[in-house]
């Protein structure tokens, strides 16, 4: 019997899936390369926190969020699709989208924003993970750089890129468009 031959991309997957990370890491594949990184110190904890408390709190629309979700997003060129996990993920409360999700979720419309911030690889968070977020259709990445100490919001995805985007240092306010329709107020990120 003849086997159909595995391409690199294949052996990689499967050797990204195999993977056993200890406690607290997490393991991602991005842009064909496996990136690990350790628990997250209190600090970057804590924006997601203030992040998610005023999502929740203010958004025009209802919102659920997940923490540390994992994403099946489209690659470029011959690499395995990315799977990728944002340190948030928002959806809209309505679609009820991790309810039944699988640990590596597909991302076909439902996700509204994405949100890093910035720890040992600051790199992946504002260039391959952008890509990424962009080549997945995400509307909003959110990008909390704490080493310029701002804040970036993306929108508008064509491709692998964002058309838009805002900077704000940290402490002013930016403004999430719709469906949030509020302004995240990030003075007490300092």
């Amino acid at each position: 019997m003849a086997h159909e031959p595995i391409s690199q991309a294949d052996v990689l997957l499967e050797g990204f899936l195999a993977l056993d990370t200890p406690d607290g890491f997490r393991a991602e594949l991005i842009e064909g390369e496996i990136v690990v990184t350790p628990p997250p110190d209190g600090d970057h904890e804590d924006y997601i926190n203030l992040i998610m408390k005023q999502v929740i709190r203010r958004s025009r629309t209802d919102m659920d969020f997940s923490g540390n979700k994992g994403l099946k997003l489209k690659s470029g060129g011959a690499c395995p699709k990315n799977h990728v996990i944002p340190d948030g993920t928002f959806a809209r409360t309505e679609l009820r989208l991790y309810r039944g999700a699988d640990p590596w979720m597909p991302c076909d419309g439902g996700v509204a924003m994405v949100v890093e911030v910035t720890s040992t690889k600051p790199q992946a968070d504002r260039e391959a993970k952008r890509r990424c977020y962009a080549r997945g259709g995400i509307p909003l990445y959110l990008l909390v750089d704490r080493e310029t100490s701002s804040i970036t919001l993306f929108g508008d995805p064509e491709g692998d890129e964002y058309r838009e985007h805002r900077t704000r240092p940290l402490g002013k306010p930016l403004t999430l468009p719709e469906p949030f329709a509020f302004d995240l107020d990030t003075a007490d990120f300092l």
